[in-house]
């Protein structure tokens, strides 16, 4: 894992997270311990309304905490129930992290690789439906990060569990002082929570 990287998930404390916060990830850490368990594929696809700030987010950390633990067999992916595109402020927030980010296509819904280790695979991050041909179609849990996307889809094609773990979105600092604060918070959040999950597993 990239040496900035690494100290920085080191940092993170998973002692900040409150009693309610963890009841709300205990049903991801459940589901993972399972399949784990039984030797099966775990594959995560964290869903947002328009997969373009906290399931990449999401589907990043869960990605790097997964490998930083050693916890084999963990695919995570993300999804919307629309795609626009991923926000730029995330894949510069995600820097700012350590992580190493190339946009390799241009265009209204750009294309990013996503390097947490010099000799991992990238993880792909762009925008599209959870339903995407690059998505599972099936055995996988469905991890809804924001409120919307939970009320509004109420079933999951192929979706073995349904599990709401949603975030506050940092849109709405969009273009003020405080969007560059906003987004490190949530990013810091995220990674928090993931970072308990995977600790968790064993």
């Amino acid at each position: 894992m990239k040496t900035s990287l690494n100290d920085y998930i080191k940092t993170l404390d998973v002692s900040s997270i409150s009693k309610e916060r963890l009841d709300v990830l205990n049903p991801l850490v459940e589901y993972i311990q399972s399949k784990k368990g039984k030797n099966q594929a775990i594959n995560l696809n964290f869903i947002c309304t328009h997969n373009s700030r906290r399931s990449h987010l999401s589907q990043i950390w869960a990605q790097t905490l997964a490998h930083f633990f050693n916890i084999e067999n963990v695919t995570c992916f993300s999804g919307g129930t629309e795609a626009t595109a991923m926000f730029p402020k995330v894949a510069e927030t995600l820097e700012k992290n350590g992580f190493d980010i190339e946009k390799i296509s241009e265009g209204n819904n750009p294309i990013y690789s996503i390097k947490f280790d010099d000799n991992s695979h990238p993880i792909i991050g762009f925008s599209k439906t959870y339903d995407h041909k690059f998505n599972p179609k099936s055995n996988f849990a469905a991890i809804m990060t924001c409120s919307s996307a939970d009320q509004g889809c109420p079933f999951i094609s192929g979706a073995e569990k349904r599990i709401p773990i949603t975030y506050d979105d940092p849109k709405l600092f969009d273009n003020t002082d405080l969007q560059d604060k906003k987004y490190l918070e949530r990013s810091n959040q995220i990674a928090t929570e993931m970072k308990y999950v995977f600790q968790k597993i064993n």
